[in-house]
């Protein structure tokens, strides 16, 4: 489950107290895609997390910001989604099939599905933008490299 998987990268990244390039995860819900997050609020979803799936407990680390539920495609896209889809280019060609897109209009830039992720550097600018099927744990080379330029920039 990614949500796991975000959790082990926040502790394996974690910044010290005195840091001021921490790394972070915001994860912001969305119901455009086969209508998978009905929860309302971040309180129901996280709830979902800790009670349902994947349950017995869990919770989420205290770096993962669940931010509230929006579109992230179409005519009502939040402001954000459309800054970092302007800067980093979609990581496929691929959107799905027209018959399930429920969205519109339809870019060639837009989300494809839950879990895409977009990696963000220490100056808030987009990175590298990666598929849904990539799992968080594949991404651990660019983490490494953003915070070697962070410490490159801020060792002069």
């Amino acid at each position: 489950m990614q949500y796991k998987q975000l959790n082990e990268l926040l502790q394996t990244y974690r910044s010290g107290e005195n840091s001021k390039c921490g790394f972070r995860v915001l994860a912001f819900p969305c119901n455009q895609f086969g209508l998978q997050e009905p929860g309302e609020n971040a309180y129901e979803i996280l709830n979902g997390l800790k009670y349902v799936r994947p349950g017995h407990g869990f919770e989420l680390d205290r770096n993962l910001k669940m931010m509230q539920k929006i579109e992230v495609n179409g005519k009502k896209e939040s402001k954000i989604f459309t800054f970092l889809k302007s800067r980093c280019p979609a990581p496929d060609n691929f959107i799905d099939d027209a018959d399930k897109i429920s969205w519109s209009p339809v870019r060639n830039d837009d989300i494809t599905w839950n879990f895409e992720k977009i990696l963000i550097d220490h100056n808030g600018q987009p990175y590298r933008r990666y598929t849904p099927t990539v799992e968080p744990k594949e991404i651990t080379q660019d983490i490494e490299k953003l915070i070697g330029q962070w410490e490159d920039e801020t060792a002069e």
